[in-house]
């Protein structure tokens, strides 16, 4: 609990600059410092990350790594949306959250189950989580436990949810699941026979075929790729002992583009003739994850401009294309003279390259342009081995 000098010190200096606040430090005794800068910085992350979390003066926050860590509150909302589509109007459903953490995803994943019951061994981020959840007016029930062992005196639940740690005893990143902690591949077979579903949130990095084949294929029933703002945030596999196929939700923000891993696709002939007024296509960033590229050409009518490009053309916009359209307004090679041309009166651009010998700044110091502007440029190898960039403007 924050004394009242702390917290009229952290409403003060709520816009501040944490470091100086630091070196300033605080006239009034009364003042715990460390705990008051740990809750400006925590709220400041809140807002980007909790913004319905932010204004409320009586949340603790943790120290700031877990706050990085922690879901953000649109990803947890995503969780909460997928926990309502699968346990929909039943009666008494429950929701056992095995690595609780912070509490983000449990708080909003609570709101669709009848129970909950929220675990964590770190006795810190118990008490914090459990303060929070009580103050966020969560009907939950809070173990402060190890996961791994409590799970095995359960009876049968509607759903488990784990979102292993991702970072071994010295602090550095781990991805493989059965790096992680607790050891879902280890933990699985117990899960699926004491629980209806089971929610495992995996790194971004990890590759979803991998994971789905070291989970077995016969469990997986859902897997999300979860993007926020054009970067991905998480990988969800939703498992389940019960029914049969895979399905793939790719996911930016509004953004969803939904596929089955049985979904057959024939090979596509790449664009060759390519020209100012056609339109040009970038996947979102969950699609380009999950790779789905051929399947994507096939859904809507557009044309890779290469295998390994994953841009692709169409002479008649797609307005559904999940992902960024823009418009062709000039194609060039590296030659000088078609450069100046097609560049002529652009002194600045927003710079991509996809399979392409430079790298963005190198590309931006040849072609000489400032970043920014209304002006996109994509750098790629065609099909047929050469390299153009295509001058464009967003749709």
């Amino acid at each position: 609990m924050m004394n009242e000098a702390t917290l009229q010190y952290v409403r003060q200096h709520a816009d501040d600059d944490v470091r100086r606040l630091a070196l300033r430090g605080s006239k009034d005794p009364q003042v715990d410092m460390v705990q008051a800068l740990q809750q400006i910085q925590g709220r400041q992350t809140a807002r980007r990350k909790l913004p319905s979390w932010a204004g409320l003066d009586a949340l603790v926050y943790p120290p700031h790594l877990n706050m990085e860590q922690c879901s953000s509150e649109q990803t947890a909302r995503y969780k909460a949306a997928i926990c309502q589509r699968i346990v929909g109007t039943q009666p008494d459903t429950s929701l056992v959250d095995l690595t609780g953490g912070l509490g983000v995803d449990c708080s909003f994943m609570s709101d669709a189950f009848s129970r909950t019951t929220y675990v964590e061994r770190n006795t810190e981020l118990f008490g914090i989580a459990s303060r929070n959840l009580s103050v966020l007016q969560k009907d939950v029930e809070y173990v402060n436990a190890d996961g791994t062992e409590f799970f095995h005196t359960l009876p049968h639940v509607s759903m488990f949810f784990l979102d292993p740690a991702r970072r071994d005893d010295h602090g550095s990143r781990t991805y493989g699941i059965s790096d992680c902690t607790p050891d879902v591949l280890r933990m699985k077979d117990e899960l699926l026979s004491k629980a209806d579903h089971v929610l495992l949130k995996l790194s971004p990095m990890l590759d979803w075929r991998k994971a789905v084949s070291d989970l077995g294929r016969r469990f997986v029933r859902e897997v999300h790729i979860v993007a926020v703002g054009g970067e991905c945030k998480e990988l969800l596999l939703l498992l389940s002992s019960k029914g049969e196929g895979t399905e793939v939700f790719c996911v930016n923000d509004n953004d969803m583009f939904r596929f089955s891993d049985d979904d057959a696709v024939s090979p596509l002939p790449f664009s060759l003739t390519i020209g100012s007024g056609m339109f040009l296509y970038e996947p979102h960033a969950a699609i380009m994850k999950a790779g789905c590229f051929g399947l994507l050409s096939q859904r809507f009518a557009v044309t890779p401009l290469a295998q390994n490009s994953h841009l692709f053309v169409s002479d008649s916009l797609v307005g559904d294309f999940p992902g960024r359209s823009f418009v062709i307004d000039a194609v060039s090679s590296l030659n000088k003279r078609e450069l100046r041309a097609a560049l002529s009166g652009i002194n600045r651009a927003n710079v991509s390259v996809r399979n392409f010998p430079l790298s963005v700044a190198e590309l931006r110091r040849r072609l000489k342009l400032a970043d920014g502007g209304p002006v996109y440029i994509f750098a790629t190898t065609l099909a047929n081995g050469v390299h153009a960039l295509f001058i464009c403007h967003r749709c």
